[in-house]
């Protein structure tokens, strides 16, 4: 006999299971990728499964914004300790064009010793940008063509054992704050 009491509980039980909506970012940003690191070896996103990865998307010759948040990145990283283990810090360029495996090697190294540099042809590079959502413009001074810049996204990806996407942190967030969201979420997988 089904008392109130027990139809209470099971009604309770599957109203919680509905109740945590989906996050509706979850399946907006990510995607696959094969693309090739500082090292020269090729790398694919499913190379990453079982770690959580935080992804930033820049380029070397940007002037300020990349390099302060890969700081941040990899101050955060520090302030994790031994969490920090289980994760892997990528940066994946903008500018395929000028940022070689060799360069991206000297310019990763000054940030995280385990933050990998991820480069590719222009089409790898573009399908990486529309998977992520990733804005990039490349941006000529009619007085030096030569010398071009690249306005792009300014966020870093916080992505799951699964390499399914977590969150975002946005430009300018502390390496503390950065830190503790990631620590969050390293505590819930």
């Amino acid at each position: 006999m089904i008392t109130r009491r027990h139809a209470l509980g099971g009604l309770l039980a599957a109203g919680a299971a509905r109740a945590a909506p989906a996050d509706p970012l979850a399946e907006r940003f990510g995607g696959p990728f094969t693309l090739t690191a500082h090292d020269g070896r090729r790398v694919s996103d499913t190379d990453f499964r079982g770690r959580f990865t935080l992804i930033y998307f820049g380029y070397t010759r940007c002037p300020d914004v990349c390099p302060i948040d890969l700081l941040t990145m990899g101050e955060a990283l520090k302030s994790l300790g031994a969490e920090a283990g289980r994760i892997q810090p990528l940066f994946i360029t903008v500018d395929p064009a000028r940022d070689t495996p060799a360069l991206l090697a000297g310019y990763v190294e000054s940030f995280h010793p385990r933050l990998l540099g991820l480069t590719g042809a222009e089409a790898e590079i573009a399908a990486a940008v529309r998977a992520w959502k990733v804005h990039r413009v490349k941006y000529t001074p009619a007085n030096d063509p030569g010398n071009y810049g690249i306005d792009h996204s300014s966020l870093t990806y916080l992505m799951g054992l699964d390499g399914k996407f977590r969150t975002l942190i946005a430009h300018n967030t502390g390496a503390e704050k950065m830190a503790q969201t990631v620590r969050a979420y390293l505590a819930r997988e």
